[in-house]
């Protein structure tokens, strides 16, 4: 490929893809590079997102890279293994090369960082493969659609207790399994017990499943229980593999001393520390669902456009001083 673009965004999701339609459009050359992993791939569909509501993952990308296509964004399958600061022209000290797994290198004057989040699951035998079906995290995110069922909550942080109570507002039918007692006290007890909430004090070690959809959970009594969804918390790691070179890292994040997973560091336009780096977001938000991810895109590319309008001033105003 061996070209130069205004902005290189890497990662084709919501946050990504957002970022490249508001640059577009502002007529800045902008190449969107995708590995092809959303974090949301085994969801059946896209939920909270106004005016595509229940549209499946990929499809709602199939529809942004068209979206994008229409104002010269170019896209292309690819992971990003090695990239640098390189400033591109004396006038603009800010600058970038990159190299994609293909061996294709391309420049670009300021990046966005759009890459998501793995989410790294508790350590149970069959729910790997349930995950985004039958194993849910998000009673926003899939809560509707379980609604009324049998519900397992699976308590492996403070705020198991918690996620129960949201889960119970629907369906009446929730089942607690609390692995370490630790992870429930005396009060979160009380409350769940208030709200009609089975607490089971056994650990799960197996989801099962009958032709691919959940039933229940075996637990280490050796006895099972019967259930339509389980509820599972995970950490979400940001992806920043390939990057090192920016100087851009994932910190840890946490709730009290709880690590919930980790994140690169960013403003409220996505700028990180790293002049002319934005990252935008569960790279950097790793709780946003998909519209706030959207929505934190446009953000960031509207503040790139103005970096680089002033960078394109300061240029003009060099050469007329020359």
């Amino acid at each position: 490929m061996s070209d130069s673009f205004d902005v290189l965004v890497i990662g084709g999701g919501a946050a990504g893809l957002a970022a490249a339609l508001i640059l577009g459009r502002s007529r800045r050359s902008v190449l969107v590079v995708d590995a092809g992993e959303p974090r949301n791939a085994p969801a059946d569909g896209v939920h909270n997102y106004l005016g595509r509501e229940g549209a499946g993952p990929r499809e709602l990308t199939r529809i942004g890279r068209e979206e994008v296509a229409q104002y010269g964004v170019r896209s292309t399958a690819g992971r990003i293994v090695a990239a640098s600061a390189t400033p591109l022209t004396a006038s603009d000290p800010v600058g970038f090369t990159a190299t994609l797994d293909t061996g294709e290198t391309v420049t670009a004057r300021r990046v966005v960082v759009a890459s998501g989040a793995v989410d790294v699951l508790p350590d149970v035998p069959g729910l790997a493969e349930q995950w985004g079906r039958g194993v849910v995290h998000c009673p926003f995110c899939h809560g509707w659609e379980v609604r009324d069922s049998h519900i397992g909550v699976l308590v492996t942080t403070p705020f198991g207790a918690h996620q129960a109570l949201m889960w119970r507002a629907l369906s009446e039918h929730v089942t607690v399994f609390v692995t370490d007692p630790a992870l429930a006290d005396d009060a979160a007890r009380a409350g769940l017990a208030a709200r009609g909430i089975t607490v089971v004090d056994d650990s799960v070690v197996q989801v099962l499943a009958t032709d691919g959809a959940l039933t229940g959970v075996a637990l280490a009594s050796g006895s099972t229980v019967e259930l339509d969804a389980l509820a599972a918390a995970s950490t979400a790691e940001a992806r920043v593999d390939g990057l090192e070179g920016l100087a851009l890292v994932a910190v840890d994040q946490f709730i009290g001393d709880f690590r919930f997973g980790s994140a690169v560091s960013a403003g409220p336009t996505g700028a990180t520390d790293v002049p002319g780096v934005w990252a935008v977001g569960n790279v950097a938000s790793p709780m946003a669902t998909v519209i706030v991810s959207a929505a934190a895109g446009t953000t960031a590319g509207a503040a790139v456009h103005g970096d680089l309008i002033q960078a394109d001033l300061a240029a003009a105003l060099s050469t007329v001083r020359g």
